[in-house]
């Protein structure tokens, strides 16, 4: 979309963006004119042609080209039935393209159902030429640790700075993101959280203010763990009152944020919860180091993630090159700094409760449906008011304590501390050295020692005040001074 926007400035073109959950009146009058190019989801088009929105006959007169991009998911979202009734109006002269990561059975027979007589592109392989799968840009490390210990690891990282902003984190449930939050937010971390239970118009501003720097860090909820949970409980018929009396929040299942997301300036992912293939390793590890960028990932591995994690070495790791796409461990992290806070992250743990995360997350989502439909004519009206709506507010009710916000250097070895100076440089080196985070006026402040600064004599400013006064409470002090002077 970012790409037609831009190419709208250099020739005239009519773009219109489609879904399914638009009413009939607004899809007629979007195809009114008619566009020159339609976006939309699978399901969109065949809800436009069964509401009479759109005529089959001209439908099949006017499409031209038609490009399926994520082909290889598309049929696992379950667009099958949409794509069949899709395929029986396009006609015989349209060119259609298939764009897809990987190739599969789905990409097989969704190939078959689409194209005739298909070319084939292959572009991972160019002559003798492998492309790696992870680009040399991108520097993977890992942190072995227990699943207890995961809150503690990622504190230290992120309290301690020993990764470079922005930062995209990766958890597999939504209750975790929430939990990793709502902990995150007791030490002033402030952090949003994206997934597929948030409405559509909050997903797409959350990601605007990320891609932006008005917060740096960004925790992503991946689709892909959540809709095999939800398969598998679905094929379980599991019943009981619990979920019943909590029933489950839909989400959006054209929602991905592994892929089809532009994340801008992501520069370390944070996979607090491993994938559960190697596949969608890959995937998460690609939203960092884009565009030629340098990048890295940093990967917490507990005990029974060993496994996948092995497999995922073997998929990236590169037999012929034994240094190219090695998964270090990560060098700038000591023991001594994670014990340090060691207390104190397991004294604020064990307040982020399973009833705190239930209540944050129903309350996260109310506010942003009321911000996102209540609130929707009015920011059509004012689009700059979209600016004072933050996504990264605290969820927990009581305000984080201060003396959680800042870390003691004596708490701080002397390596920790030159790995800290390290990633400041590194920052400051790459130009981004502050965040564009919404701030007030700064008013700067000199540091001094009291201890070297008190004075048990007046100051010079406060001597010629109370001369002032005795000047014009004494009827003859002038005159005194005068004759004095003389």
């Amino acid at each position: 979309m970012a790409l037609i926007e831009l190419c709208k400035g250099q020739v005239q073109l009519k773009v219109v963006q489609l879904t399914s959950s638009m009413p009939a009146s607004d899809l007629r009058a979007a195809l009114a004119g008619p566009p020159d190019i339609v976006i939309a989801t699978p399901g969109c088009m065949p809800k436009c042609l069964s509401t009479g929105v759109l005529q089959s006959k001209s439908f099949s007169d006017s499409l031209k080209i038609l490009v399926l991009d994520e082909a290889d998911l598309l049929l696992s979202y379950g667009y099958e039935d949409d794509l069949k009734a899709l395929s029986a109006v396009i006609p015989r002269g349209c060119q259609c393209l298939l764009m897809s990561a990987t190739s599969s059975s789905d990409v097989d027979k969704l190939k078959k159902l689409i194209l005739h007589n298909p070319y084939i592109l292959t572009l991972p392989e160019v002559g003798d030429v492998k492309d790696e799968v992870i680009p040399k840009n991108v520097q993977q490390f890992w942190i072995s640790c227990s699943e207890r210990d995961k809150l503690l690891y990622i504190l230290t990282l992120l309290k301690l700075e020993l990764v470079q902003k922005k930062a995209l984190i990766f958890t597999n449930t939504i209750d975790m993101a929430f939990r990793l939050k709502l902990f995150l937010e007791k030490f002033g971390i402030k952090s949003a959280i994206l997934n597929a239970e948030l409405p559509q118009n909050s997903r797409l501003h959350i990601l605007e203010e990320f891609n932006a720097g008005l917060f740096d860090y960004l925790i992503a909820t991946d689709d892909t763990q959540t809709k095999e949970k939800d398969q598998s409980d679905e094929g379980g018929h599991v019943d009981s009152r619990k979920s019943k009396k909590h029933p489950k929040a839909k989400l959006d299942s054209e929602f991905g944020v592994v892929r089809g997301i532009d994340f801008k300036n992501v520069h370390t992912v944070i996979n607090f919860e491993m994938p559960q293939n190697a596949a969608g390793y890959v995937h998460r590890i690609g939203r960092t180091g884009r565009a030629y960028n340098t990048g890295a990932s940093v990967s917490l591995v507990s005990p029974d993630e060993m496994k996948i994690f092995e497999e995922i070495k073997s998929f990236v790791g590169d037999d012929e090159n034994e240094d190219s796409n090695i998964i270090a461990p990560f060098p700038l992290l000591a023991q001594n700094a994670v014990e340090s806070l060691r207390y104190r992250a397991e004294d604020v743990a064990k307040s982020v409760t399973k009833i705190a995360v239930r209540e944050s997350r129903a309350q996260d989502l109310r506010n942003e449906i009321l911000n996102s439909e209540k609130l929707k004519a009015h920011f059509e009206v004012n689009p700059k008011d979209l600016d004072l709506l933050k996504h990264d507010k605290d969820l927990s009710k009581k305000p984080p304590a201060s003396h959680l916000r800042d870390v003691p250097d004596y708490l701080l070895d002397a390596k920790t501390q030159e790995a800290c100076k390290m990633v400041k440089l590194a920052r400051a080196a790459m130009g981004n050295k502050n965040s564009s985070r919404r701030q007030g006026p700064r008013r700067k402040f000199r540091k001094s020692d009291p201890l070297k600064s008190f004075s048990a004599e007046p100051t010079k400013r406060a001597g010629k005040g109370r001369m002032k006064r005795e000047g014009r409470n004494g009827d003859d002090t002038g005159k005194h001074k005068k004759k004095k002077s003389l």
